[in-house]
């Protein structure tokens, strides 16, 4: 039989445990060579294009846009039009095998031996009614997963498939898993889910219930929702803590009613008042952000210090700089990037980033750059930059921007950093805060620097001055030592001769 190779999620840098498939470039059926282009994979917060590292056909698609899939899972089958569509079937089924096998048997390592006996029989007393669901039967088997952080909505659907959750990639809000996962999850393996009958609240509206148990409610809200057939999504957030309550969920009905009764009527709803709608779905970008910046607000204790500098200065050294080198177009971020440098290895134990349990401290600043794009804000790291001349770190941010402008940034240019400066004083914000990158344990969020009256000596006089908004990792970083990181950031803004000193 002809050889049948496979198309899997490739691993793009040591931090890249996942990916989303963006965009197939290729149609199902058409031939490849070596070095083509087949598909779009994005991974922190880039896409990359993955290339096919043999020639044939592509023979069948596994994984869908848009689909989350962990590293080395199956995406696609490349092999010439003798194999079989049988040999194909049973080549994505043996792989989905191997694959959960090999987490089973890694679970295994850790287990003690008494667990494993115990977990194996209910893997496989299910089986022969998971498959008459359309569930592979390699995602019956594992370990308990009684423990697996998951939605309740999810875990009654595993358990009427019979599918052990410890196959299912968590994708859901703080790491649990979702009703979506499960459904990715028998996609990849070759099976599928039964058609389900719609329920009166999908005949009714036209689209079908969102699992809603993630979004944060007051129980009597959410006792309201369900009786009233509301999309707790559909309501506002009014509530204390950030949640639903009762006025959201009422609030949420009448504009439903008032709409039906518009529309049983006949007269238009609020949707055919003239104003266009437009829907658009988040780019995988943009679920990346959202998804590790929610889990960082979430589980960092932010606290902010916020300091103002006198920045004439670093202004006239840029001018000075910008007038003696040829070619130099040094920017105010260029030299607040080289004073971050500084201030962080003057104040080395905020230099730090924080990985479960362990602290680690560097000896070189690497300082992340946030550079705005139209898909999303990408942070692109400039290398001990304390090492580098004011110049260097110029052209080398520069670099970065027009990769990351063109998409041709690499994994490698995200992983690392302890701290990051995010700029919008050119958009004229005077301040703002910003959200830690983890696992950094620091964010510089600048504003624009104007003309302010100052006092000095007992006299009044005017000078620019720009508001630095510090945001720190109170699980590593007390507020005397972000103080003291904050205090030697300024001098170096308000004395940027000491930085090549």
């Amino acid at each position: 039989m002809s050889e049948i190779k496979a198309l899997t999620v490739p691993k793009w840098g040591m931090a890249m445990d996942e990916g989303t498939l963006v965009n197939w470039l290729v149609e199902q059926g058409a031939r490849v060579n070596v070095g083509d282009e087949i598909a779009e994979i994005e991974s922190s917060k880039i896409v990359n294009v993955l290339e096919t590292d043999t020639a044939g056909i592509l023979r069948r698609k596994v994984a869908v846009k848009d689909q989350v899939l962990p590293v080395g899972a199956l995406l696609a089958v490349i092999a010439d039009d003798r194999v079989s569509e049988q040999a194909i079937d049973a080549f994505v089924a043996d792989f989905a095998a191997r694959s959960v096998v090999a987490s089973v048997r890694e679970a295994e390592a850790i287990a003690p031996a008494r667990d494993r006996d115990e977990v194996r029989a209910p893997g496989i007393a299910t089986m022969t009614a998971a498959t008459a669901r359309g569930v592979p039967d390699v995602l019956t088997l594992g370990e308990d997963d009684r423990h697996v952080r998951v939605t309740p909505h999810a875990r009654r659907l595993a358990s009427r498939l019979g599918l052990n959750l410890n196959n299912v990639a968590p994708g859901g809000r703080h790491g649990r898993v979702a009703v979506r996962d499960i459904e990715q999850a028998i996609a990849a393996a070759g099976g599928s889910l039964p058609i389900r009958e719609p329920s009166a609240r999908t005949v009714r509206h036209g689209v079908p219930p969102r699992d809603d148990l993630e979004v944060h409610a007051t129980p009597l809200a959410r006792r309201m929702a369900r009786q009233l057939g509301i999309d707790l999504h559909e309501c506002r957030v009014s509530g204390t803590r950030g949640r639903v309550c009762k006025a959201d969920v009422e609030a949420a009905h009448g504009v439903r009613h008032r709409h039906d009764v518009h529309s049983a009527a006949g007269a238009p709803g609020p949707e055919h008042t003239g104003a266009a709608i437009e829907e658009i779905p988040m780019s995988g970008m943009r679920r990346t952000i959202g998804r590790r910046l929610q889990g960082s607000k979430a589980t960092i204790p932010h606290y902010r210090l916020v300091a103002e500098a006198e920045i004439d200065a670093l202004l006239a050294l840029r001018a000075e700089l910008n007038g003696a080198l040829r070619e130099a177009n040094v920017s105010v971020t260029d030299l607040l990037v080289k004073a971050c440098a500084a201030a962080l290895v003057q104040v080395p134990d905020c230099n730090v980033q924080l990985h479960g349990d362990t602290i680690r401290r560097f000896r070189d600043a690497d300082i992340a750059v946030a550079v705005a794009l139209e898909s999303g804000l990408v942070t692109p790291i400039v290398r001990a930059a304390n090492r580098k001349g004011v110049a260097q770190v110029s052209n080398e941010i520069g670099e970065l921007v027009t990769h990351a402008k063109a998409g041709t940034l690499t994994a490698a240019a995200f992983e690392g950093g302890t701290l990051t400066l995010s700029n919008l004083g050119m958009y004229g914000v005077r301040q703002f805060d910003a959200i830690i990158n983890p696992p950094q344990c620091a964010i510089l969020a600048v504003g624009k620097g104007e003309p302010r009256v100052i006092v000095k000596q007992g006299e009044g006089v005017v000078a620019t001055v720009l508001t630095l908004s510090l945001s720190l990792d109170h699980r590593v970083i007390d507020g005397a030592l972000g103080a003291r990181l904050l205090q030697a950031l300024v001098r170096f803004i308000e004395h940027p001769g000491l930085l090549s000193a």
